[in-house]
């Protein structure tokens, strides 16, 4: 059977915290192919509102665009109101391979909040989940903290030693620090062109 992931984020910005963790469940699971869906509107709130969405898809195709087994798409950006997994499961699972397994990849800190996601008990027969955790994360007790009816379905994966966030990289560019090596150049080079994070 086919084996096809969907990498849920943000991606405010995409950096290569995010790339490695694909391509270690790429690996790790024999993914076919793992489309990177940037959120649209955030179903749970957020410390600060994310970069306009057009930006957040433009930096992930230009973070993807030389790997041939990462896709990027748009669904989320382009549906109306708050965007839920469960809709953005059911639509990969419609419209892109309706004969695969679906695994969808995101940070271990995000699904340990599942139980407070809308719909997360039909999500569960939807798909299987894949928890990334940084280094130094206790994935033991990760699993040890969810919940009877969600372990079975979620599956750990421990990256490569990078620990990179978003949010610093947001800071580095308002505080005029470096973000060499920490997103590519061609997102870093966009971030520059478009003089975001530098508000706020």
């Amino acid at each position: 059977m086919r084996a096809m992931g969907i990498m849920g984020g943000t991606f405010d910005p995409i950096h290569y915290g995010h790339l490695l963790a694909a391509e270690a469940a790429r690996e790790a699971l024999g993914l076919e192919e793992i489309w990177f869906v940037p959120c649209g509107q955030p179903a749970l709130p957020k410390a600060e509102p994310p970069c306009a969405g057009h930006h957040r898809y433009s930096m992930t195709v230009l973070a993807t665009v030389t790997h041939p087994q990462f896709r990027v798409s748009r669904v989320e950006l382009d549906r109306p109101g708050p965007s839920y997994a469960v809709d953005t499961v059911r639509f990969f699972r419609t419209e892109v391979a309706p004969e695969a397994e679906w695994y969808f990849i995101t940070g271990a800190d995000a699904l340990a909040q599942l139980p407070e996601w809308y719909e997360y008990r039909t999500l569960l027969h939807l798909c299987h989940f894949v928890a990334v955790t940084r280094p130094g994360y206790d994935a033991e007790e990760f699993r040890q903290q969810l919940a009877a009816e969600i372990a079975p379905q979620v599956q750990t994966l421990r990256t490569p030693g990078v620990d990179i966030s978003s949010s610093e990289i947001r800071e580095r560019v308002r505080t005029g620090r470096s973000i060499r090596y920490l997103t590519p150049d061609p997102v870093a080079a966009y971030i520059y062109k478009h003089r975001l994070y530098l508000a706020g």
